[in-house]
């Protein structure tokens, strides 16, 4: 068995961070494409290899090898292009954890359309919005609530003809996708000449979760998939002819990370679970079951398993577990130690980016820190004045492209020149966060720019008081903000959804204040504490303390 990483890279093992750091180079051609590079490469070399194993709640089990992949994402291309989809052509995704995800994503890399991943979660004014501002010509969709009928009514707005396919579903108006693309042909040819996609051309967009603002469109190149090696091979550690899984919908870039690019170049088969909801003993007993080899997941993800009764089940055969999308709580990172003997690395990146930060395989895991950064990409942390920081200092994370955009790195805001040039100026690209470098060179997040606190002079980022406040037992969910204060500027707030078991006391609330000064500085603890049921998220699942913010400026204006 073989994997295909040494086409794309000049070395592949390394025998320490440092000549990580130093050594690691990618390598392409012009015209690289993930279908035809990995996917149907695979197909020729090895084609019994596998790709994906797949499994839902009804006990529906599917394997699919590169040749089962070269062959459906072939038929998938011809009826594209049956339908008159062609390259260049934003064709938008709401599959869920469907295994036609993959084959679709495969069949429009290689036709050179323009895939837009997104959740089935969308309402109608999230659909509208995107149909119009991408200009989609073709949607892809399992039939989930409303989710249909809002892309009916959507389409009535468009000046164009808009191609619905439909996953195992008849209904006017829609192709049935699985039933159509049996009539077409498992072969298709890679284009010569301007029909064939080119590595620097756009080949996805996904919509920012829209945490402050409408969602931005962050588009990428044929490249990025090789920007996913660093991810996949040196940070998940994924092993050849193994299995894994990230937990993901398809919707989120989380899936991109850790479910398709950089795994099936190292070698690796992924594993999926399309479950209908979320459970955190079902998913481990699928992982146990599938004898999957290494986990990526959410730090929410590991709070709900070591909130569950875990203890005892098997995790003998994972050997390797990572985490990223918002900082790990140093409680679940020591509780899932107990329980599975296995440290979780933490890592960092964006939409916009390829893990740009992390525990590479080389690092040990140190509390409080995301890693160190990768050698795809050049990182300073700047003051407000565009200044490199000292050690120790706070700083904003900024790329340095002024000797090239490495892969992995996005191509612009999509039809946004104002967003683009806010971020991406005087040879750096500037990505809104926030953290510092320790002595040991391991960096610290702090938090989203916007999200920080600036309370008497101190700067309080959110994630390390939330991270506090959530190690209290009656504490379920927290959301921690800056609120307008007379003498002090502002204070620290939390918005706390408590436990089933506790209810909201001036009491509870004491307890929960002196709690935080125990576990942290105490001039970080909330000094207003305020409790919902439940948090203002984006559909992604990220909590928008901006709405929360904008809520409190509101209630003082009266």
């Amino acid at each position: 068995m073989t994997s295909l990483i040494e086409n794309f890279v000049e070395r592949v093992e390394f025998n320490s961070y440092e000549d990580f750091f130093k050594n690691f180079k990618l390598k392409y051609d012009d015209d690289f494409n993930f279908g035809f590079d990995v996917v149907d490469r695979y197909a020729e070399i090895d084609p019994d290899k596998r790709a994906l194993v797949w499994t839902n709640d009804d006990d529906e089990n599917h394997t699919f090898t590169f040749k089962d992949m070269k062959e459906y994402s072939n038929r998938t291309v011809n009826l594209l292009k049956k339908l008159g989809i062609k390259k260049g052509d934003a064709v938008m995704l709401t599959l869920k954890n469907r295994y036609e995800w993959w084959i679709c994503m495969v069949a429009l890399h290689k036709l050179g359309a323009v895939a837009i991943p997104a959740t089935h979660m969308l309402k109608l004014h999230d659909i509208d919005f995107r149909l119009k501002q991408a200009e989609v010509k073709a949607i892809i969709s399992v039939e989930e609530d409303s989710l249909l009928p809002d892309y009916e009514e959507a389409e009535k707005e468009l000046d164009w003809d808009l191609k619905k396919l439909v996953i195992e579903t008849d209904r006017e108006g829609w192709i049935n996708f699985n039933e159509a693309i049996k009539e077409e042909s498992p072969v298709y040819e890679r284009p010569t000449g301007d029909e064939n996609p080119m590595a620097d051309e756009i080949f996805m967009i996904y919509f920012t979760s829209g945490t402050s603002g409408l969602p931005k469109m962050v588009s990428h190149r044929h490249t990025y998939a090789l920007g996913h090696i660093p991810t996949a091979k040196y940070w998940q550690n994924v092993v050849e002819d193994g299995i894994h899984h990230t937990a993901s919908d398809t919707g989120w870039g989380k899936a991109v990370w850790g479910n398709i690019y950089g795994q099936w170049i190292a070698g690796t088969a992924i594993f999926i679970y399309d479950y209908v909801r979320f459970n955190g003993i079902r998913l481990l007993e699928k992982i146990i079951e599938n004898k999957v080899d290494t986990f990526c997941a959410p730090p929410t993800v590991y709070r709900f398993l070591i909130k569950e009764n875990i203890d005892g089940y098997d995790f003998s055969n994972l050997k390797y577990v990572a985490t990223a999308g918002e900082p790990l709580p140093p409680e679940v990172s020591e509780r899932f130690y107990d329980i599975a003997g296995l440290r979780i690395k933490e890592g960092f990146g964006q939409t916009e980016t390829t893990l740009s930060i992390g525990t590479f395989i080389w690092l040990d895991a140190k509390v409080g820190s995301i890693g160190k950064p990768s050698p795809l990409y050049k990182i300073e942390l700047h003051d407000e004045d565009d200044n490199p920081v000292e050690i120790g200092d706070e700083g904003e994370i900024c790329f340095n492209v002024s000797e090239g955009v490495p892969p992995g790195l996005f191509k612009e805001y999509y039809k946004d020149p104002e967003k683009q040039a806010a971020q991406w100026h005087d040879g750096f690209y500037h990505c809104g966060d926030t953290a510092w470098f320790d002595e040991d060179g391991y960096v610290h997040f702090v938090g989203r720019n916007d999200d920080i606190i600036k309370s008497s002079g101190y700067r309080i980022g959110p994630y390390e008081v939330e991270s506090a406040v959530l190690s209290h037992e009656a504490v379920r969910h927290c959301a921690i903000t800056a609120y307008p204060d007379e003498v002090r500027g502002q204070i620290v707030k939390a918005t706390i959804v408590l436990q089933p078991d506790f209810e909201p006391s001036d009491s509870l609330t004491k307890d929960i204040q002196n709690h935080v000064k125990r576990v942290t500085a105490p001039y970080k603890y909330p000094r207003m504490v305020e409790y919902t049921d439940e948090l203002p998220e984006t559909i992604s699942g990220k909590t928008r303390r901006v709405e929360i913010r904008e809520k409190d400026k509101n209630n003082l204006r009266g």
